[in-house]
């Protein structure tokens, strides 16, 4: 059977899309899921779709990836040309926000919802399709019929991660330069655990995984590691480190099987890492580079607000740590939208004090599917999800929205026009350029995105232009 698998991408402006584009990890996965079918995926990184391409292939099935809130109006619009440019063709989507908000997609062109991890549930689907199965038995979906959703049964997570297939990233490897993080490029993800064993309620990572957590053994992950095209590695992982010993393990075999020195970047709790030292030197040495950190907030009322059951001591301790190695931190923050005047230059004092060269800074935000969301539901100003990437106030603030917006970008300005920043970073980036590692072109979507994110006008105009798509 042919089936398309297609990766939608938020339009260009503002949010963390101008500064991180990576594969689509969980598409080339379910691609592996399907070798018994002729299967393309499209990565939709020039924004319009390929019709002529996709007529050219006329696939009978259709898989959509909708892992955030934000793309879920690209999906259904993909969905809904795609049912009247080829008539005959089976559309599901699927991925965290589809799993756990399967009612945004009742709509006559989705046939589907895949519900929980696709490179199990998809290949029955297919197979069911192709052989003229009752769709209603194979579990782990919601079927959309004309009465409503039917659900047809939870389907049990994969028990054994090392079962999962290895990634089919032969359907991107014409892409493969296209995919970074930053000025990092190319940049290959890779998923070695799911879930975490933490309850954040402004996440929804531990609510998809049912709770639970779950990890590839050593061997299987450095196994990927050794089939890997070349590029920096991102571990996906929410927290890279939540098993200790298997970390400890992967690093010896990394360094026993003498692997081609890569640079690795993953996350991590600030706790476990002050708590393991010895963890982050093993890991230096055979390449980390730079760790993502969420920090959340400044003082430990903030912490206990959003039950992040931490502290911004460890957060500090592990910071100074990782610099003592050399290694960069990328440290995350939350801003309420309650925050006055006086917050944000808390905020922004605290980091020019910690001397933090990459901070990144995201609006609270309720997404759907999390408790938090539940919580404040009856709270939200609007349940348009254009509004939901992390940079726009969706709760009431307590500045009005253009002081609001003002302050958050001074945030960014703050940070990163700084001239020890900016000297740092034209360094960084002209020894990039001459490796070959950057262009011209990416250069502008990394200045663009920039310029927009550090500009409190482009947030009032995000605001006017979905309102007007809205209408």
């Amino acid at each position: 059977m042919k089936v398309l698998l297609i990766q939608p991408r938020p339009r260009d402006g503002l949010g963390f899309k101008n500064v991180i584009c990576t594969e689509p990890l969980g598409l080339e996965i379910v691609a592996a899921s399907l070798k018994e079918h002729k299967v393309k995926l499209v990565d939709l990184l020039d924004g319009a779709l390929p019709l002529a391409e996709i007529q050219e292939f006329a696939p009978q099935a259709v898989g959509i990836g909708c892992s955030f809130t934000v793309d879920t109006y690209a999906v259904i619009e993909i969905a809904r040309v795609l049912k009247q440019t080829l008539k005959k063709v089976f559309i599901f989507t699927g991925g965290h926000h589809a799993s756990l908000n399967y009612a945004d997609f009742f709509d006559p062109a989705i046939d589907a919802v895949v519900i929980g991890e696709g490179e199990t549930t998809t290949p029955e689907l297919v197979s069911a399709l192709e052989g003229g199965g009752d769709l209603t038995k194979v579990a782990g979906l919601v079927l959309n019929l004309p009465e409503g959703q039917l659900f047809t049964g939870a389907r049990e997570l994969v028990p054994v991660l090392d079962h999962v297939p290895f990634p089919d990233r032969s359907r991107t490897e014409n892409l493969r330069g296209r995919y970074y993080l930053g000025f990092r490029r190319p940049v290959i993800t890779v998923e070695t655990s799911r879930g975490c064993p933490h309850r954040c309620n402004f996440c929804s990572v531990w609510r998809f995984n049912r709770k639970k957590f779950r990890y590839q053994s050593a061997e299987r992950v450095v196994e990927e590691l050794a089939r890997l095209p070349e590029g920096d590695v991102l571990f996906t992982d929410d927290n890279f480190l939540a098993h200790i010993d298997r970390a400890s393990q992967i690093a010896n075999l990394i360094r026993r099987r003498r692997l081609p020195a890569r640079r690795y970047i993953f996350q991590a709790r600030s706790d476990t890492i002050i708590k393991h030292p010895e963890i982050i030197r093993q890991w230096k040495e055979v390449g980390l580079d730079q760790v993502f950190i969420g920090f959340e907030k400044i003082d430990q009322e903030g912490m206990e607000r959003i039950n992040k059951q931490n502290t911004v001591e460890n957060n500090e301790k592990a910071l100074n740590f990782l610099r003592s190695l050399n290694i960069g931190v990328y440290a995350s923050f939350i801003v309420d939208p309650e925050f006055t005047k006086r917050e944000f230059a808390r905020l922004k004092e605290y980091i020019k004090r910690l001397k933090i060269a990459q901070p990144y800074f995201s609006v609270l935000t309720p997404l759907p599917g999390t408790v938090f969301f539940e919580n404040v539901r009856e709270r939200i100003t609007s349940l348009n999800y254009e509004f939901f990437d992390l940079l726009h106030a969706v709760l009431p603030t307590k500045l009005s929205l253009a002081e609001f917006y003002k302050e958050f970008a001074g945030l960014y300005r703050s940070a990163y026009l700084r001239p020890y920043h900016i000297w740092q970073t034209t360094g960084w980036m002209i020894k990039r350029i001459l490796k070959g590692q950057v262009s011209l072109e990416h250069l502008k979507r990394l200045w663009s995105g920039a310029r927009l994110t550090a500009n409190p006008k482009a947030y009032l105009a995000g605001l006017e232009a979905a309102l007007s798509r809205a209408k």
